[in-house]
Order: C-alpha cells, then structure tokens, then sequence
C-alpha cells in the first residue's frame, strides 16, 4: 500500500477542488442578474480556508463518500459560512471593510447588494446539497434537516444573536462556550456530518465519536480566533485585528488571558485527537485538521 500523500498537498488538493466546484454550482456571472451574481462570485471564489470543505472531504473518505456527494455536501456548507460572513460584515452587525484580503461586500458593492448576496447564497446551499443524485434520498433529507438546523436559530444564527446581545456586557466561561458552539461549532459540526453522511449511514457510536471531535475543534476554533483577534496584524488575517477588543465583545482572551487560552486551545486539540480513537489511522486527516485549526497563525 502507498504511503498516505502529506497533508499540505492533500489540503491543496481539497482547496482547488473546492473551488473548481464553487465555480461550477454558482450562476455564471453574466447570467441576469448580473451585479447579483457577480458579487456572488466575488465573495465566494479565490479567497478563504475552505476548512469546512476539508472536513468534509475528511470525513467523507473516512465513511466511502464519493466525489460528487462531497463536493456537493462542502459546496453547500461553504455557501452558508460565506453568506454568513457577508451579513457579519455588514454595518447593521460588526460593520468591517475588510474580509479574505479584500473589500467587504457591502463596501464592493452596496448594503442592498450584500443583502441579497447572502439571503442568494443561503438558498443556493440547498439547490446544491439536494441535487445529489448518488446519496439515498431519505440520508439526503436528513442531511438537509442538518445542515437548516446549524444554519438557523438552534445554531449559527443563534449564536450571532446572543453574540450581538453580548457586547459590553460579561459573561462566564460557560455563556461564552454556549454562544461559540452556536455561532462557529455548529457549521463546523454539520461539516463532519454531511461528509460521514454523503458516504453512509452512521452507527450511534461512530456519530458520538464525530460529535465529539466537532465540539473540541468547534471550541478550538473560536479560541485561536480570539488568541489571533489580539495577537496578529491585519495584513495577516485578512481582516480587521483588534476588532474584538475595540467593540468591547467577551472572548477567551478577556476572560482567561493570552496564555491561559493558547492552553485551552492545546487542550482541546487533544480532544479532538482522543474524540477519533475508534476510528484508528483512517481518521488521519481529521486530525490533520484539528492540528491546523489550532497552530494556524490566521
């Protein structure tokens, strides 16, 4: 048996797949309306992690998925975080200029514009994810259930709400937690799901095992986003640094301190890790993933 490719160039791999795949299932940008779909394309393609794409593909070739359910379950998943961060970024909410390196919609174009680019998106998102022709259509309705449940007020909607609700005023350590495994966990999770999903039905064990390494990198996430938030500069997060502390919002920093967090976010990396034990060396790349998601530097 060949040895497993390396990581940097499996991800690399995932990433242009993911785009090519973007490109495909969005409406071409001269298609009317076209300032709509441009804007589409703008903020969707040639920028971005893609980090819940690679937990699909991840967990999709952990559970037998084939190529077009998985580009179609990190198609859909993608759509959403994107479309999120688009009303995130708009004045009405944090109001940022600067996202992935570049002008935020709103700036790029205008409020009604963005708008409409993320209610577009959010739709978009399950055009795609129901389109499947190779996954059951009983697991397909499941996965959608999943995917609206994350998106909406039980998940990552939830979440910016009590996020929004929050500013100025603090929290404890277990309000914070709640509130990130709503506004980030939840996208993360469904992530791992609908990969494991677009391959096969899920024994109760092996979704507990998932479950679990979704709620260690769904905190971890959040963590190094906060440690980052007030360690690094702007050019290098794509986005506005310090922005956290200038809005006056709870984050692990200001409730544990720099160093205290660096540990937590060790801690649950660690648990992402003992989260995959059942699934031996097969779940290599979702641990790979848990690794970057912790010692990214943006």
């Amino acid at each position: 048996m060949s040895a497993p490719q390396e990581f940097p160039a499996w991800m690399k791999a995932v990433q242009a797949d993911a785009e090519s795949a973007l490109d495909r299932f969005l409406p071409a940008g001269s298609q009317a309306p076209a300032r709509l779909h441009e804007a589409m394309r703008y903020t969707v393609l040639g920028g971005g992690k893609r980090v819940r794409p690679l937990l699909v593909h991840a967990s999709g070739a952990l559970f037998g998925a084939d190529a077009d359910a998985l580009a179609r379950a990190a198609g859909a998943v993608e759509m959403i975080h994107v479309y999120s961060l688009v009303h995130d970024d708009m004045p009405c909410m944090d109001d940022d200029a600067l996202r992935r390196g570049k002008p935020t919609v709103h700036v790029a174009y205008d409020e009604a514009t963005a708008l409409l680019v993320g209610d577009a998106l959010q739709a978009q998102a399950f055009e795609v994810l129901a389109g499947t022709t190779t996954v059951p259509a009983a697991r397909t309705v499941t996965m959608l259930r999943l995917l609206a449940e994350a998106a909406g007020s039980k998940g990552m909607c939830g979440g910016q709400a009590i996020d929004l609700d929050s500013v100025g005023i603090s929290l404890t350590l277990e309000q914070l937690e709640r509130m990130h495994q709503l506004k980030t966990g939840a996208m993360l999770r469904v992530s791992v799901l609908l990969g494991a999903l677009a391959g096969r039905d899920l024994a109760s064990h092996e979704q507990e095992a998932l479950g679990a390494y979704s709620r260690a990198i769904g905190l971890a996430f959040q963590v190094v986003d906060d440690i980052l938030d007030a360690t690094a500069d702007s050019a290098t997060l794509g986005k506005t640094a310090g922005k956290d502390a200038a809005d006056n919002k709870p984050t692990y920093v200001s409730i544990l301190g720099l160093e205290p967090s660096k540990a937590l976010a060790e801690q649950l990396r660690q648990q992402a890790h003992d989260a995959l034990a059942p699934f031996g060396e097969q779940a290599l790349r979702l641990r790979e993933i848990a690794d970057l998601i912790v010692q990214r530097k943006a």
